[in-house]
């Protein structure tokens, strides 16, 4: 097992959790000039947050090992209690009023908002770039295709 994968040096932790932090501000800036609910602090923060503690999950992983613990942290029980606090975040951003439901699009934009903070946390830049800018895409775009094309009232 290669150990140096699970050890990331401060200098490069803080591009990934400043990378986080640009990702979710511009999701956040989309939904922010929509004047939607959650926006550029809920977003920098989801993808911070996310970014950070999968840092933190691989230098304990990587300590343990490294000094022959008996028991080792499991790195993808925190990845699961991670997505399950964010799945808890977007459950309360959707509101039923008026026999509509609403905040269902920012529920998700939250949770992708996440995994791009996990992505960035292990240094997958790309993927998590990919990801903001499809994000925001679908966002923009299909918002716009929605509100042009699709009636809320057919179904």
């Amino acid at each position: 097992m290669n150990l140096d994968a699970f050890h990331v040096p401060f200098s490069e932790a803080m591009i990934r959790v400043a990378l986080a932090v640009l990702f979710g501000l511009m999701i956040g800036w989309e939904r922010e000039k929509k004047k939607k609910p959650a926006g550029l602090r809920t977003y920098s923060m989801v993808s911070m947050g996310s970014a950070v503690f999968t840092l933190v999950t691989m230098e304990l992983f990587h300590s343990a090992v490294q000094v022959g613990q008996a028991t080792r942290p499991d790195p993808i029980r925190i990845v699961e209690g991670i997505i399950g606090g964010i799945g808890f975040l977007g459950a309360g951003s959707i509101i039923r009023a008026r026999g509509t439901v609403e905040g269902i699009t920012s529920a998700a934009g939250i949770w992708v908002t996440g995994a791009i903070g996990l992505a960035c946390g292990s240094g997958y830049y790309a993927l998590a770039g990919m990801t903001t800018l499809s994000t925001i895409l679908i966002l923009a775009v299909l918002g716009l295709i929605e509100r042009r094309f699709v009636s809320k009232s057919e179904g």
